[in-house]
């Protein structure tokens, strides 16, 4: 029989795929709820508005 030619770490294949995966969430939650913050509040962070004396902070 031949030895494969490639070999590879299975298990740390998985490792980065499932921090890519989390990373990827996570980022895209934090959008989403930036996007409702900014929908909320009728301005985005540190914006000024007319209407508005304060502004949205960025935690």
């Amino acid at each position: 029989m031949s030895n494969p030619i490639v070999s590879f770490d299975e298990e740390a294949v998985k490792s980065e795929l499932r921090e890519l995966v989390r990373k990827t969430i996570e980022e895209t939650i934090n959008a989403m709820l930036d996007e409702e913050a900014d929908q909320l509040v009728g301005a985005g962070p540190y914006e000024r508005t007319d209407e508005r004396a304060a502004y949205r902070a960025v935690t």
